[in-house]
């Protein structure tokens, strides 16, 4: 058997550019005379913009620190001993680059076991021990407090979770064991499974401390004094901590059914983390701590050697690192300052904008329509939505004050825009109609004011052909709702210049929204992917295949929603708009189905009534269907969608419409909520062997988004 020094000796070779964690042990005299106590301190030596991470170096550190505790523990020198953070952070879990490296199930279990085998030392030391979670806790950090005898949370802690189920791992170093045992299961199932299948949703330290996972809440100003006094009132037996006693029958089984419900709604089978997870939650019922650690450290190592793990992981790294140095664009010293913005239209998205403009570049925002009940009703928007912020505190009366101060709204386009630095339109999607609209700005803007359009799928270059200055316009693609998704699809027009495009990218940086840079080519990125999708279901269903066959088709994938529920949040008028753009430039590849035509001409909102609480077909709609008789199978249908977009995405990447593949997965996670666990969706397609089939070659090389060779 391998000790635990030589697990982790081996695991660090792997992985030798380590961002290495130390764990300083110092001692000190607790208050009220409660005796000696020693403190270790996670610390990677770097400030808060670097969090503190656990690779295999950092646990053997973790292990030397335990060591001599433990030596002093058992000499009877100190009466207790604690682990916290450096300032701002506690620690935030395994580092995933070196998982990435990892070629060898042998290997993955090595880092599973060396983890368990450092931290359940903190569980046997002779006195009892304390987690201070000072700052963010995640993943392997919170593990390590849950290993402790007593936890306590700082009121300032902005983000807590279990996030491994949302990348496509388990809580693997005690989390699916211990949290169960400490808190129950329903409880722990929301923190590992519901709020890692909801985007990855953290805790502050308030829930932390209402779940019952931390003993006590104390402010961030003073944390580790309070904590510390409370400590010694403990280890006095002043203070006795009571936990509320777990339902290990009926109600244990009940939740881990709803977990497994939960789990099916969200990824349908497609990704197994929830259900390993949900698995080892099951089995720790009885609370056999150490079974729950093997059975932690198998499902990791399976995990780890899969392509859902990698997927998730080239996700995680695509949105934290490419989202934020977007590839292709200009130098930012280009970028000209905006200090005023216009909004073209008054309407729903409009005002969404002039809202988020608002909010980020706090500068005066003035909204333009055709009448003055528009522009009233634009303005008084963007009021109740501040409104909406003071109320859940968000906000402060003098910010609220300030911002509902910045927003205006005119009918003269000359007298909003003379002084703009920037003029974004959201008028309707009509070429005629948009470039009408940039001839009336461009005659009344300043000479440098940035032009850009809302457009979703009309070609910037055509918007701009007819203005005296068409280097300045750029494409400025929200999806909907703008306060939600993060993608800004930035599009450079056949004139666009460099201080026009850097400006945008910089406009973008500041709406902290992620930017990615789109070739001028019909409906970009999203929405040419979304519509060969959705018109691959649509043909199918006007060949015969039943709807429900073809929706439930591609559950697999695991999307976040089916697609004609998509289809109705969209709006079948505009998902029939786009597909007639993109079946006037490939009329070849993109149909115009008869079936949707008349959906959108009685009047529809979708194909579904939502009477009984979940989608069924409309009667109405169903009797307007004319379909043919050929009939797919689930599989085929599936088959025959999957390779459209391969297929799709090869000649978007062979027309330049983006960098490189990786910009296309991008697009798709932050614009249409497509899940990691298929990285986007070209780690998919290569994992499954339709981009070998359709293009002859996979998207990305081996080792990006699956196990290295």
């Amino acid at each position: 058997m391998s000790t635990t020094a030589e697990l982790l000796k081996g695991a660090a070779e792997l992985f030798p550019g380590e961002v290495v964690t130390q764990a300083h042990v110092r001692h000190f005299d607790l208050p009220l005379g409660a005796g000696r106590f020693a403190l270790i301190t996670l610390d990677n030596g770097h400030d808060h913009t670097k969090p503190t991470t656990l690779g295999p170096q950092s646990l053997a550190n973790i292990d030397a620190a335990i060591d001599q505790v433990e030596k002093e523990a058992a000499a009877g020198e100190i009466a207790g001993a604690g682990v916290t953070g450096k300032p701002f952070i506690f620690a935030v879990g395994a580092d995933l680059k070196g998982v990435e490296l990892l070629k060898r199930h042998e290997d993955a279990l090595a880092i599973g076991k060396g983890g368990h085998d450092v931290f359940k030392r903190l569980a046997t030391l002779a006195v009892p021990t304390f987690a201070y979670y000072n700052g963010a806790a995640m993943g392997g950090g919170v593990e390590i407090g849950l290993h402790c005898t007593y936890r306590t949370v700082s009121a300032a802690l902005p983000a807590f979770s279990l996030p491994e189920v949302f990348l496509g791992l388990v809580p693997g170093w005690g989390g699916c064991t211990l949290l169960p045992n400490l808190i129950g299961a329903e409880k722990a199932i929301s923190v590992i499974i519901e709020n890692s299948l909801n985007q990855n949703r953290q805790l502050k330290g308030e829930q932390v401390h209402a779940l019952g996972i931390a003993d006590a809440l104390f402010e961030g100003a003073d944390f580790l004094e309070q904590s510390l006094i409370w400590t010694a009132a403990v280890l006095k037996g002043e203070i006795a901590v009571e936990r509320p006693a777990i339902d290990r029958g009926e109600g244990w089984d009940q939740a881990v059914a709803k977990g497994r419900f939960l789990a099916d709604s969200k990824v349908h089978g497609a990704a197994p983390a929830a259900y390993r997870a949900l698995d080892i939650i099951a089995a720790a019922k009885d609370g056999d701590l150490q079974a729950g650690f093997d059975a932690e450290d198998q499902a990791l190592a399976d995990l780890i050697m899969g392509g859902e793990l990698r997927s998730g992981i080239y996700a995680f790294n695509l949105v934290q690192k490419r989202g934020k140095r977007p590839a292709g664009a200009p130098d930012k010293s280009l970028a000209r300052p905006v200090t005023k913005v216009g909004v073209v239209g008054a309407g729903l998205m409009a005002s969404q904008l002039a809202l988020l403009f608002l909010r980020r570049l706090e500068v005066p925002v003035v909204l333009t329509d055709i009448d003055q009940e528009r522009v009233d009703k634009g303005v008084g928007y963007v009021h109740a939505e501040i409104d909406k912020l003071l109320g859940k505190g968000r906000i402060g009366q003098d910010k609220a004050n300030r911002l509902k101060a910045l927003v205006s709204g005119v009918l003269d386009k000359a007298e909003g825009f003379a002084d703009a630095d920037f003029v974004i339109e959201a008028v309707f999607e009509e070429i005629g109609v948009k470039q009408q609209v940039f001839a009336e700005v461009e005659a009344v803007a300043p000479a440098h004011a940035i032009l850009a359009t809302n457009t979703s799928s009309l070609s910037v270059s055509e918007m701009a052909s007819k203005l005296k200055h068409p280097e300045r316009v750029v494409g400025f693609h929200f999806f909907n709702p703008v306060a939600i998704l993060p993608l800004l699809e930035i599009v450079r027009g056949e004139r666009t210049d460099d201080a026009s495009l850097a400006t945008a990218f910089a406009v973008a940086k500041k709406l902290k929204k992620t930017a990615v840079l789109v070739k001028d080519a019909p409906a970009f990125v999203v929405n040419r992917i979304l519509t060969r999708f959705m018109g691959e279901i649509q043909n199918v269903i006007d060949e015969g295949t039943p709807v429900e066959v073809a929706e439930k088709a591609v559950e697999p994938l695991g999307l976040p929603m089916s697609p004609l529920v998509l289809l109705e949040l969209v709006g079948p008028a505009i998902g029939l708009h786009v597909s007639e753009t993109l079946n006037a430039a490939f009329p070849d590849r993109f149909t115009v189905s008869p079936n949707l035509k008349a959906v959108v001409e009685a009047g529809k909102r979708g194909f579904y009534v939502h009477d009984s609480g979940r989608p069924e077909l409309d009667p109405e709609v169903a009797a307007l269907l004319k379909q043919g008789d050929t009939v797919l199978t689930g599989e085929q249908v599936r088959a025959r969608v999957l390779d459209a977009v391969a297929r799709e995405i090869g000649l978007m990447l062979d027309e330049g419409v983006v960098a490189e593949a990786q910009d296309i997965d991008l697009c798709l996670i932050t614009g249409a909520g497509w899940p990691f666990h298929l990285g986007g969706i070209t780690p998919y397609l290569d994992r499954e062997g339709v981009s070998e089939r359709v293009n002859g070659k996979p998207f990305l090389e081996r080792g990006v988004a699956s196990v290295p060779a």
